[in-house]
Formats: C-alpha cells, sequence, structure tokens
C-alpha cells in the first residue's frame, strides 16, 4: 500500500488515543497516518521512557501518564495496553468520554474485556472490542510498523446492540490499515484462538524451557544446534510475557478445553511410537501438512523459508 493510496480527504476520526504504545500501538500509529485516516494521536505510557520515545518517533503528538488526559478530545480510544489493566483503565477513562466517541481494544481474549471494559462505558459511547491478528515477538514503540496489518485478519466482537454506523466506521478504519474484518461472538473468538494462538505460545514457552532446563543438554548446545523447528519456537518464546500471562489469565476456560484435546492427541502420538504405529503416524503429518497448504493458500503466510536470515518482520498473534 503505497503513502497517499487511498487516502480520505478529511480524516475519518479528529483525535485517536492509544492507551499503550508498544508493538501495536506503535504499529497502528504508523498505519493510520499513512492511510490519512486520523488528525491527531496521542498516546497514554505509565513509563516515562516509552513517552519519551512516541514523542520521539512521531507516534504521537502527545504522551501522557494518566489514560483520563489522553482521552480527552478523542473521538476513537483503542486500548493497547496488557488485558490484565482493561477494568482499571475503563473505570478511570468512563466518566471522561467524549459523547459518541469509540472505544476499542487489541486484546487477544474477548469475552474478558467485554465484561470488564463494558461495565464502565457511559450511555452514548460506543465500545466495540477488537483484536487485529497480528504481532511480532518485538515489543516497545520502536518495534511498530505500518506494514503490520496488511493483508491480515482483525476481529471485531460486537454484541447485539452495538451502534451500528459505529462499527461500520471502526471496519472502515481497520480496513483503511490494511486489515480484512471478520465479526463472531466474543466468546467463539476465545475458542480459536486459544487453538491457533494462545495454546501454540503456550507449548513454545514450555519447549524453550524444558531444552533449558535439560541437565544432560549444555546452554550452549541448546543454542549451537538449534533446528529450524526449535529456533521457530524460541521466537515464538520471545513474545511480551506480560502480555500473555494475562492472556493465559483471561482466556483459562478455552486454553483449558484446548489443551485438554491437545494432550489426548499428543497421548495417542506416544502410543503410535511405542508400538510402531507408522500408518498413523504417516496419516497424522499428512493432515497437518495440509493444513499448512490451507494457510499459504489463504495468504497468512509463505512458502518461502526465511528462518529470520534476511532481516524481515516475521509475524504472530
Amino acid at each position: 500500500m503505497s503513502e497517499a493510496k487511498n487516502k480520505p480527504a478529511t480524516p475519518m476520526f479528529k483525535r485517536l488515543a492509544l492507551i499503550g504504545i508498544g508493538l501495536i500501538g506503535s504499529s497502528i500509529s504508523h498505519a493510520a497516518r499513512r492511510a490519512g485516516v486520523v488528525g491527531d494521536i496521542v498516546g497514554c505510557s505509565p513509563s516515562a521512557a516509552t513517552r519519551e520515545a512516541a514523542v520521539r518517533l512521531g507516534l504521537v503528538s502527545q504522551a501522557f501518564a494518566d489514560p483520563v488526559d489522553a482521552v480527552k478530545d478523542a473521538d476513537l480510544v483503542i486500548l493497547c495496553s496488557p488485558v490484565g489493566t482493561y477494568e482499571k483503565i475503563a473505570a478511570a477513562i468512563g466518566p471522561h468520554l467524549e459523547p459518541g466517541a469509540i472505544v476499542s481494544d487489541v486484546g487477544s481474549v474477548k469475552a474478558a474485556p467485554v465484561r470488564e471494559i463494558g461495565q464502565h462505558i457511559p450511555e452514548g459511547v460506543h465500545f466495540i472490542a477488537g483484536h487485529p491478528v497480528a504481532g511480532t515477538e518485538q515489543s516497545g514503540p520502536e518495534a511498530g510498523f505500518a506494514e503490520l496489518f496488511d493483508g491480515r485478519w482483525c476481529i471485531l466482537t460486537p454484541d447485539d446492540t452495538a451502534d451500528k454506523t459505529a462499527l461500520a466506521k471502526l471496519v472502515t478504519f481497520w480496513e483503511a490499515l490494511g486489515s480484512r474484518v471478520e465479526m463472531m461472538s466474543p466468546q467463539h473468538h476465545d475458542l480459536v484462538l486459544a487453538i491457533t494462538s494462545h495454546v501454540p505460545h503456550l507449548i513454545a514457552y514450555n519447549i524453550v524451557n524444558t531444552a533449558a532446563h535439560l541437565e544432560r543438554v549444555t546452554d550452549s548446545e541448546v543454542i549451537k544446534f538449534s533446528a529450524g523447528g526449535f529456533r521457530d519456537f524460541t521466537r515464538i518464546a520471545a513474545s511480551d510475557p506480560v502480555m500473555w500471562r494475562d492472556v493465559f489469565l483471561n482466556n483459562k476456560e478455552a486454553v483449558l478445553e484446548m489443551l485438554g484435546r491437545f494432550s489426548e492427541d499428543l497421548v495417542a502420538l506416544q502410543r503410535a511410537i511405542r508400538f510402531g504405529d507408522g500408518d498413523m503416524l504417516e496419516k497424522t503429518f499428512t493432515d497437518a501438512r495440509s493444513v499448512r497448504r490451507g494457510i499459504i493458500q489463504a495468504s497468512q503466510d509463505t512458502p518461502q523459508p526465511d528462518f529470520g536470515r534476511h532481516g524481515t518482520k516475521e509475524r504472530s498473534s
């Protein structure tokens, strides 16, 4: 997407307030400015270093420590902080939100934020929860880039009372940032993301720690002889630990359900290896391979090998 392509004559929103200016918040700033859909962007972070970096990088015109200051005059507010902070922030900003403003978020969990944020949103303000399914293992305001959302899905989870005009405007906003938009219920979102994102991250953290704690394998050997599979796990496991702590604590039921199913399937593979059932192993691996091909055909990845050797920005969710 070029710098000038599809820029509206008048910005969709006069002021965007980003509550959190890490990877996703900074990428929203880059993409929104590229698309010309906001007039002004302000930010909020409890970290003085993050606030200084966000202003220095031109991500925001002003950066505040208090979210109440950030939402003043904002007609679009997006919570980009860890999910565990949402309720406290929503309670603080609720009385200060502009009438008619749209409030959204970018959390990887949706049922809990819908409950925790929604209860603090006043009449006349439109809350529509969202999740751009994009990311990298990097964090901080320097990690963002405008192309992060290009061709990626953004899931919105409006309830039956959501204002149709506000919803259409938020859909247009994410499409302008490069995303494809899908809508589903918060509960279904959490079940889908539990298996496509949350459990894989949990497995990655566990495998990397298992390797690190093996007494018969040294740390230097783990690093020196890392094959492609382990390398990919370490990339995923390098993701923000605070963010992922909050994801698992706030999507407990769906994650535990998917872990139960995963454990059953893992036991079946264990039995196949123990008893030499090559047919079962080959069928399992063949089925998994077809899923990978489907992901490539859906343009959610490319078939080219990379392994980080070409300096490309890898994405996860």
